[in-house]
C-alpha cells in the first residue's frame, strides 16, 4: 500500500512542502529513504523503527520504499521523523489514509516515540497558514511558538498521541495564544542606564543612536565604560512592533536558540560575537545556509567588541548588511537572502596599549604601531558608521560621588516619541527609522533651515566629507530634530550631528 503525507523543510528562513511517499512491497526486510536526503534523515531509519515498536505497534517486514519530495531539494535535519513512522503506519493500514490528508507533521521522535522540538517551527506555520492545511500537528515544546502564526496548532508529545488524534479528532485540541499579552507580559532587562555615572555626551550620542536606528563607533580607553553602555543600548531602544516580533522569532526559531517556554522573542536581541568569529559565523551561510550574526541581530543590536580584533575580511564583509539591510548568500542549488537590519555598536582602544591620547596616561605605542592600528579600519567600514563617539575616562571624583543618573525608562519615553514620528513620516514605505532612509526620503524628509544649510557646506568643505557621509549626517540632524518634536532640520541640529562625524577626524 502506498501512504502520501505532508511535512514541510527549510531553506534559509523559509518553509517549502514536502511531501512524504511512502511504499510496502515484497522482499527482504529493508528500508530505503530517497529524494536527497543528509545523514540526520538517512538515520531517521533506526529512530522510527524502535519509536515504532516502542509504542506497542508492530513494524513492517517487507521493503520499505521513502520518498522525500520534491526529489530534487535537500532534506535536512530530523523534523521528517513524525511523518515518516506515520507514513509507515498508514501503508500498514493502521491509520486511515483519508485521515492524514488535511494535516500537515513535523517532529523528531525518540527510540520511545516522545516527540521532540524540531527548528524552525514558526517558518512552518506561516507556510502552513498560507496553504490548504486544516492544521499543523507539532512537537509540544514547539506549540506556543508555532501557534503565532494564527493556523491551527496541535501539540502533541507522543506517537501514540498522534495516531489517537487521527483515529478521533476530539483527542487534542488546537492551541491558542493571546499575542498582545504575551507582549505585554513579557520580561524585562535588569540592567538600566542610571547604572552608568557620568559620560553624558556618550548618553546622548546613543539616545539619538536608539531614536534612528544610527550604527555607534565608540573609542575610548580600556575601563571608560564602553561594553557598559553597549550592554544597556536595547534598553533604551522603542519596543518592537508585532511584525518585527514575528520576523526576529522566525530567525531565531530556525537558527535553534528560541529556548524560552513562551516560544517567542519579546525584546530585541542583543548579539556580542568574540573578536575571533569566523565571516560565515557572522555573515551566515555553511552547507546547509544558516543566518549568521548580522541576522541575528535584526531588529536589535550587534555589538563588536575590540572592533579591530576582528580580522580584516570580517570587518569588510560587513559593508553590504550594513549598506543594504541584507545579506545574500549564493549557493549552486540556491540563492538566500537574509534580513539584516540591525544597529551596529562597535568599541575599540584608540592604540593597542589604549592609552593614546588619554591625559595623565603614557602611551607606550610608538607612532608607527599607532599608524598600523589605525589601519586596521578602513575607510568604508568608517564611512558607514553615521555616529563616532569619544569615551573619555573617569576621574575619581565622578567615580566617587553618587548622582541620580537619568534611568533607561525616562530615555526610552524620549526614543520612542521619536520613532512614533518616523513611522508616521514613512507610513506607507518599509522604512521604519531614519537610520533606512533613501535618497529620495533624504530630499522629502529633510528640510533645512538657512543656517543648517551654511553650516552644512562649510563642514563638507573644510573636513572632506564624502558623499555617504553627507546623507549620514543628514539622517542622523533628522533624529536630533525628531528628538526636540521639530519639523524642520536647525543649525544646532546640523551642528549636534556633523560633530558625530568629525570626532574620527582627531583620533583616527
Amino acid at each position: 500500500m502506498l501512504a502520501r503525507i505532508s511535512s514541510f523543510g527549510l531553506c534559509g528562513l523559509e518553509a517549502y512542502p514536502v511531501v512524504i511517499e511512502t511504499d510496502l512491497s515484497a522482499g527482504l526486510p529493508s528500508i530505503t529513504v530517497v529524494g536527497l536526503p543528509d545523514n540526520a534523515v538517512r538515520e531517521s531509519r533506526e529512530r522510527i523503527r524502535a519509536a515504532i515498536k516502542n509504542s506497542g505497534f508492530e513494524f513492517p517486514t517487507q521493503r520499505i520504499t521513502i520518498n522525500l519530495a520534491p526529489a530534487d531539494t535537500k532534506k535536512q535535519g530530523p523534523c521528517y521523523d513524525l511523518a515518516i513512522a506515520l507514513g509507515v503506519l498508514a501503508a500498514q493500514g493502521l491509520i486511515p489514509l483519508e485521515a492524514l490528508k488535511p494535516y500537515a507533521f513535523i517532529g523528531e521522535l525518540s527510540l520511545d516515540g516522545r516527540i521532540l522540538p524540531v527548528q524552525g517551527s514558526l517558518s512552518i506555520a506561516l507556510a502552513v497558514a498560507s496553504g490548504d492545511y486544516a492544521g499543523l500537528i507539532v512537537p509540544s515544546e514547539n506549540a506556543k511558538e508555532a501557534a503565532l502564526a494564527g493556523c491551527p496548532i496541535f501539540p502533541a508529545g507522543h506517537l501514540n498521541e498522534v495516531v489517537a488524534f487521527l483515529m478521533d479528532s476530539q483527542t487534542i485540541s488546537p492551541l491558542r495564544t493571546d499575542f498582545d499579552l504575551l507582549l505585554k507580559n513579557s520580561a524585562r532587562s535588569h540592567l538600566d542606564f542610571s547604572d552608568v555615572k557620568a559620560q553624558a555626551s556618550l548618553k546622548r550620542g546613543l539616545e539619538v543612536a536608539a531614536a534612528g536606528g544610527h550604527n555607534v563607533l565608540l573609542i575610548g580607553a580600556p575601563g571608560s565604560g564602553k561594553t557598559m553602555l553597549a550592554k544597556r543600548l536595547t534598553t533604551i531602544l522603542p519596543d518592537m512592533t508585532p511584525a518585527e516580533v514575528l520576523q526576529t522569532t522566525q530567525i531565531h526559531s530556525v537558527a535553534g536558540f528560541l529556548k524560552n517556554p513562551e516560544g517567542i522573542v519579546t525584546q530585541r536581541p542583543f548579539r556580542a560575537p568574540h573578536h575571533t568569529a569566523s565571516n560565515v559565523a557572522i555573515i551566515g551561510g555553511g552547507p546547509g545556509p544558516r543566518p549568521g550574526e548580522v541576522t541575528l541581530a535584526h531588529n536589535g543590536v550587534l555589538f563588536l567588541d575590540e572592533f579591530l580584533e576582528f580580522s580584516r575580511h570580517v570587518l569588510e564583509v560587513l559593508r553590504q548588511p550594513l549598506e543594504d539591510g541584507y545579506v545574500t548568500i549564493a549557493r549552486s542549488k540556491a540563492t538566500l537572502r537574509f534580513p539584516t537590519k540591525f544597529l551596529l555598536m562597535a568599541a575599540l582602544n584608540p592604540c593597542n596599549c589604549g592609552f593614546y591620547g588619554v591625559e595623565g596616561r603614557m602611551c607606550r605605542c610608538s607612532p608607527l604601531q599607532v599608524e598600523r592600528y589605525r589601519q586596521k579600519m578602513s575607510g568604508p567600514i568608517l564611512d558607514r558608521i553615521d555616529i563616532h563617539l569619544h569615551a573619555m575616562p573617569l576621574k575619581t571624583q565622578e567615580l566617587m560621588d553618587t548622582p541620580v543618573e537619568e534611568s533607561s525608562a525616562t530615555i526610552k519615553e524620549r526614543t520612542t516619541k521619536a520613532r512614533q514620528r518616523q513611522r508616521q513620516r514613512f507610513k506607507g514605505t518599509p522604512v521604519l527609522c531614519n537610520a533606512h532612509m533613501e535618497s529620495s526620503h533624504l530630499r522629502q524628509c529633510c528640510a533645512l533651515s538657512k543656517g543648517a544649510k551654511e553650516i552644512l557646506m562649510a563642514a563638507m568643505d573644510k573636513l572632506k566629507f564624502s558623499a555617504r557621509a553627507h546623507d549620514k549626517i543628514l539622517k542622523v540632524a533628522r533624529t536630533i530634530s525628531d528628538l526636540a518634536g521639530s519639523d524642520t532640520i536647525e543649525a544646532e541640529h546640523i551642528a549636534e550631528a556633523v560633530g558625530y562625524r568629525s570626532l574620527d577626524r582627531a583620533t583616527f
